[in-house]
């Protein structure tokens, strides 16, 4: 009996136990909670957009060029002579007035040829009034001969001829000894800045010797290049445009204003480029005496230099609406955006031309589309792109919190 029972101990006692560990882990599992359900994370590409913006613009065209007088005139002797006075402006870089005498060439002989000649014309005068007598008085003693003809001769015409002509030499003769004079004096032919002088006092020059290089200082232009292509952008090919020049003076930044005069109506042969010519007047800056051998005095320190280098924008045509897209958005004539759908869009644009690292656009985009800036690598059109989360202000919302940042909004 005993026996019995302990047999039936070693059959039940091991189903107890692992009835009991199924129980305990069904317990302890119903304690436990349920893992939470992850929400899906969104892939979607982050992009980086910028509104385009049309508004009215004014193009221009860019160039570059080197300042220089509009007359750049080498003065040398006329006559022959020792320089006998140089004008203290005389000097190079030195400023001089229209008509002011720079040097004198000794002027003696030139007086005594001036003298001679008008003696010599008052010679010839008087012959030709003692000839006008005897040609009267012939006339006269012919007038009463009835049945002869007078001749030429007989008249004294010839003789009063040769009389009248030898007075016309003689006027000559002064006026030309009379011009040797005056260009015994050296004069400056505009107002100008001396570049060069080629004599010294006491100096002895012969005619067509070199006297001094002067440039003219009314006027100053400046030969513009411009691509041929680029003229379409100006109206009446640039003429009677304004240009804005730009360069360096003492080291600063100096601006001015020009005009474009003229195009030389030519392409360059080695730079396939058209030239056109902008004015600026008195770029030196200079006040110009009204009367007296007053020097020229520079009233402004902003001088256009002649040899400056300048960069150049002329004013082109004007657009009633347009847009700056950066170049290297433009791919194939299209360009990416954002649209109201958060999706991926290309719209295909119409380029007028290149401004810098810019295209000017007029046509294709509507004016706040959402232009995409940042790089895409694998771009799909009608993929899902979506924009970086923005921190909300402080204030408006729980600690913490982030809002995301609006989608782009179509303008249909």
């Amino acid at each position: 009996m005993v026996l019995q029972k302990l047999a039936d101990k070693r059959v039940y006692l091991p189903i107890v136990i692992i009835a009991t560990c199924i129980g305990l882990t069904m317990v302890l599992g119903g304690m436990e909670k349920p893992p939470e359900e992850k929400v899906a994370d969104d892939v979607a590409p982050l992009v980086k957009v910028e509104p385009i913006r049309f508004e009215p613009m004014q193009l221009s065209v860019t160039s570059q060029g080197l300042v220089k007088p509009k007359f750049n005139t080498q003065l040398v002797a006329q006559v022959s002579g020792a320089v006998t006075f140089i004008a203290p402006e005389f000097v190079r870089g030195g400023f001089v007035k229209k008509g002011q005498i720079l040097a004198q060439i000794e002027a003696a002989d030139y007086q005594s040829l001036v003298l001679e000649a008008k003696a010599a014309l008052l010679s010839a005068r008087a012959s030709l009034q003692q000839e006008e007598a005897l040609s009267a008085v012939a006339k006269d003693e012919w007038s009463r001969i009835k049945n002869r003809k007078p001749t030429a001769l007989s008249l004294r015409e010839p003789q009063l001829a040769q009389e009248q002509a030898r007075v016309n030499a003689a006027e000559a003769a002064l006026a030309r000894a009379e011009k040797n004079l005056e260009r015994t004096r050296i004069r400056a032919p505009f107002h100008a800045l001396v570049e060069t002088r080629d004599i010294g006092m006491g100096s002895y020059v012969n005619p067509g010797a070199p006297i001094a290089k002067v440039l003219s200082v009314s006027e100053a232009e400046i030969r513009l290049p411009v691509a041929d292509n680029e003229l379409k952008f100006l109206e009446q090919q640039g003429v009677g445009a304004e240009v804005v020049l730009r360069g360096q003076l003492e080291g600063e930044p100096a601006e001015w204003k020009a005009r474009i005069i003229r195009t030389e109506g030519v392409i360059d042969e080695k730079s396939r480029m058209a030239y056109l010519v902008a004015q600026v007047l008195n770029p030196y800056g200079l006040a110009a005496p009204s009367e007296g051998d007053a020097p020229l005095d520079q009233k402004t320190h902003h001088a256009l230099r002649f040899g400056s280098y300048v960069r150049a924008d002329i004013k082109g045509m004007s657009l009633p609406k347009a847009a700056l897209i950066p170049r290297h958005l433009v791919v194939e004539g299209q360009v990416p955006v954002l649209n109201s759908e958060s999706k991926l869009q290309f719209k295909k644009v119409t380029t007028l031309r290149d401004q810098g690292v810019k295209v000017v656009v007029i046509d294709g985009v509507q004016d706040q589309d959402q232009l995409i800036v940042s790089a895409l690598q694998y771009p799909v059109e009608g993929m899902t792109l979506r924009l970086p989360a923005v921190k909300s202000a402080p204030g408006s919302g729980p600690e913490g919190e982030t809002v995301v940042a609006e989608l782009a909004k179509s303008k249909d």
